[in-house]
């Protein structure tokens, strides 16, 4: 058993070259480091050099760790390995601070333990260390991974054999981790935004799934205390109602736009076509759950679609929250007193559809803003009237899903009108872009 199972290498030792390659590793090395940089994603990265990498480096198992909390926590990010199971596996964290990887970066010189057991006998506090000694490890290899001369985190090496790693094999890793460094850490940047992407979303989802049944008790209570069931209100208490019921409506519709949201960006929804009638059963139930606002608004809604029109195979669900967000839109976004239109036809196979609004319309600059997430167009008249520029993004995601396509057309100050176009028999199947 050796009597000094863990050495740290200065940067004198680490600055020489490699000894010994020959001119085939010397090949395979700028290969490996050729490939690492245009890698896209840390499994790719690390598969790629773990199968190739054993000419050069024997090894068992690959580890990436990543700091973390401000540089407090190292968190096992990535790990490859040619045996199961993994004790020592993904998500593993632990504490910095007292541990013998601080030297690592306080030195920004790599280590060798060569005899695992030996060094957790003096390191039984170490947790890391017995399982990997669990696994039949023997031999460890670390070395800091930087970028721009900062800290990120650690490149390991191990192996089931003792004595495996000489300041040959630290160097050859060295040459390695300078390559990998970039690259590792863009690709770990860009999982760590997918994945907290991933989680807002799920959040979102949640959130609004638990408003909506508050919010529809709410807008109940408030219609019936209105409607006189449990009695007379005064006209001021219902103002206060009505008022407060118009509140818990926008609500409501903001939570089913963010709901609707989370769904697309968690890939859940998918065409569950039928064949149908589109003013039928799409646009007169839109016009009826529109109609109190068009009143409120003192608008005129006007409907010209054909009564024989031929039916079509869609999806009734998300169909019927493309029209309802156009026409919403029309009248969120049209004038008090003003005329809004809606139109149907089928022509070559396809249905058109149109809704049209006197307004302030957009112009030409701002017509890009459309159909993008979160994006309203920033024109003060506008941006008075609440919106959240999530129903045209889902409308879009819902015509794209169907095969077809949106756009919109305006002449600024007058009129706004909002188009798509759908395939009347598609069989387009699957789940919304991304």
């Amino acid at each position: 058993m050796s009597s000094n199972p863990l050495v740290y290498y200065t940067k004198n030792e680490i600055n020489r070259a490699p000894e010994g390659m020959s001119s085939e590793e010397d090949a395979l090395l700028e290969f490996i480091n050729q490939k690492i940089s245009s890698g896209n994603s840390l499994d790719d990265i690390l598969g790629f050099l773990f199968a190739n990498i054993q000419i050069l480096i024997p090894c068992d198992r690959i580890g990436v760790s990543f700091l973390e909390e401000g540089g407090t926590r190292m968190v096992l990010s990535y790990v490859i390995s040619n045996y199961e199971p993994l004790l020592l596996s993904r998500g593993y964290s632990a504490e910095l601070s007292g541990s013998s990887l601080q030297q690592i970066f306080n030195s920004e010189t790599p280590r060798i333990i060569n005899d695992l057991i030996a060094y957790g006998e003096t390191h039984q506090g170490s947790e890391s260390t017995m399982l990997l000694i669990k696994e039949s490890i023997q031999s460890s290899m670390t070395c800091p991974l930087r970028v721009d001369d900062r800290p990120v985190g650690l490149l390991f090496f191990s192996s089931k054999k003792k004595s495996a790693y000489a300041e040959r094999e630290l160097k050859i890793q060295l040459a390695i981790s300078e390559r990998l460094s970039q690259a590792v850490e863009k690709a770990y940047r860009i999982d760590q935004l997918s994945n907290t992407i991933n989680a807002y979303m799920d959040m979102l989802g949640f959130i609004s799934h638990e408003f909506k049944s508050p919010l529809d008790s709410i807008i109940s209570i408030g219609n019936t205390l209105v409607g006189g069931y449990f009695g007379t209100v005064d006209d001021k208490i219902k103002g206060y109602v009505d008022r407060m019921i118009k509140k818990a409506e926008y609500c409501k519709d903001v939570t089913n736009q963010y709901l609707t949201l989370s769904q697309f960006e968690n890939a859940q929804v998918s065409l569950k076509k039928k064949e149908i009638i589109f003013k039928s059963d799409i646009v007169k139930g839109s016009i009826e759950i529109i109609n109190p606002l068009v009143a409120a608004n003192a608008m005129t809604l006007s409907m010209e679609i054909p009564d024989d029109m031929p039916p079509l195979m869609a999806d009734p669900s998300l169909l019927k929250i493309v029209v309802n967000n156009l026409l919403s839109n029309a009248v969120k976004y049209g004038n008090r007193s003003g005329a809004i239109r809606i139109t149907a036809e089928i022509n070559n196979s396809r249905l058109r559809c149109s809704v049209w609004n006197e307004g302030p319309g957009f112009s030409v600059e701002d017509k890009k803003l459309l159909f993008r997430k979160f994006s309203r167009i920033q024109k003060s008249e506008l941006l008075m009237r609440k919106g959240t520029g999530i129903g045209l993004y889902s409308s879009w995601k819902i015509i794209q899903l169907h095969g077809g396509k949106i756009w919109a057309d305006s002449e600024e100050g007058k009129w706004a009108e909002f188009v798509f176009e759908i395939p009347i028999n598609t069989n387009t199947q699957g789940k919304a872009p991304s």
